[in-house]
């Protein structure tokens, strides 16, 4: 009995360690293979689009004057107001017309007294030398006629000048517009007294508009006249205007490094005001082939674009250089080639070998399949 009680701890604890170090006979677990990712792609293409300059500038009127006095004097009337329409030659104020008008006719008055002094002169003049031939007149009296022929001579030229003179004054004191367009400004008003240069009106030739514009001094030699430039305005939201390059600066700025160039734009129908702000493009050149890619196709990384490029269901990151956005495709300048696909939906979760599974996009399910006509 002292046997047994002294075996069963023995055999209970052989029990206990013979389960602790029973052998697992389950095999190791194989790491589960990733998921493919479901994306959509599209393929690189070649499209033909115009290869074009971003400007934006101001449009200034062609012809723009302010228009001054010309004599002195008190502005008798206005006959316009800013708004109005004025064609070349309109008068559109007075300055004391009726005191330069008297002048006038005073200056015409002098001018004939002149006149008939001076025929007086050489009537006696020939006069006096046909008596010289005669042995009659002394010599004293021929240098006597001559000096008064050429004193009435002078006086006349003298008067004929301040006529004219007379004329212009006259003629001044009616101010006119300098060519036909619209008065942006009136600064003068009935009862103002003028001085010569002082400012009257502001005048501008909104018929045809200058687009002013910057372009970087890159493209120098790209720029030429006659090129289209297409722009649009908030005024006009949507709405397209055009010109035409004529005016090109022979200089950089350096403190910009840009150049200023300007195109015409005819406004016939007055619906673009000057000093607009307009925002458009330069056509450097039509119809440019060029490599492009859907919009949403890029992802950008630390200030580096890329796109992955899919290979028999495999995904490879291409860094690519960029261009211009024309709609819903972006040019692309380096990286890729026609006909390579492209991811243009979960790129975030794609990397270097990724496997991917392609589904159609929902502009192309949606799209009817083309049949034979």
């Amino acid at each position: 009995m002292s046997f047994c009680n002294h075996c069963l701890p023995l055999l209970m604890g052989f029990a206990l360690l013979s389960g602790c170090e029973r052998p697992n006979s389950a095999a190791p677990a194989k790491p589960a293979t990733p998921a493919r990712v479901v994306i959509t792609v599209a393929p690189v293409e070649k499209a033909l689009l115009d290869r074009t300059l971003p400007v934006v500038g101001t449009l200034f009127a062609k012809d723009e004057a302010n228009v001054a006095a010309q004599v002195q004097g008190v502005v008798q009337k206005t006959a316009v107001e800013f708004g109005d329409r004025v064609v070349e030659g309109q008068e559109i104020a007075q300055i004391d017309t009726e005191t330069y008008a008297a002048l006038a006719r005073q200056a015409e008055a002098e001018q004939a007294v002149n006149r008939a002094a001076s025929v007086n002169a050489e009537r006696e003049l020939v006069r006096q030398l046909e008596l010289e031939r005669s042995g009659v007149a002394s010599p004293s009296a021929i240098d006597a006629a001559r000096a008064a022929a050429d004193s009435a001579r002078g006086a006349l030229a003298s008067s004929e000048a301040a006529q004219q003179v007379a004329a212009l004054n006259l003629a001044h004191s009616h101010v006119r517009a300098p060519f036909d367009g619209a008065v942006a400004d009136r600064i003068a008003s009935r009862g103002d007294f003028m001085t010569p240069g002082k400012p009257m009106f502001r005048i501008v030739n909104d018929a045809v508009l200058k687009y002013i514009v910057q372009a970087p001094e890159a493209y120098a030699g790209q720029v030429v006249r006659d090129q289209e430039v297409v722009f649009t305005v908030d005024a006009f939201p949507g709405q397209p205007f055009t010109g035409r390059v004529f005016l090109i600066s022979p200089q950089i700025n350096t403190g910009t490094r840009a150049f200023a160039f300007g195109a015409l734009v005819p406004n016939a129908d007055r619906k673009l005001k000057a000093n607009t702000f307009a925002r458009g493009e330069l056509i450097l050149e039509r119809n440019v082939p060029q490599t492009v890619i859907p919009v949403e196709a890029p992802i950008a990384l630390s200030g580096v674009s890329r796109v992955f490029v899919i290979e028999n269901d495999i995904a490879k990151p291409v860094t690519v250089k960029l261009g211009r956005i024309y709609g819903t495709r972006q040019v692309v300048l380096e990286g890729l080639k026609p006909g390579q696909k492209v991811a243009t939906s979960g790129q975030s979760r794609l990397a270097e070998g990724r496997q991917v599974e392609i589904r159609a996009s929902s502009a192309s399910r949606a799209q009817p399949e083309s049949r034979p006509k």
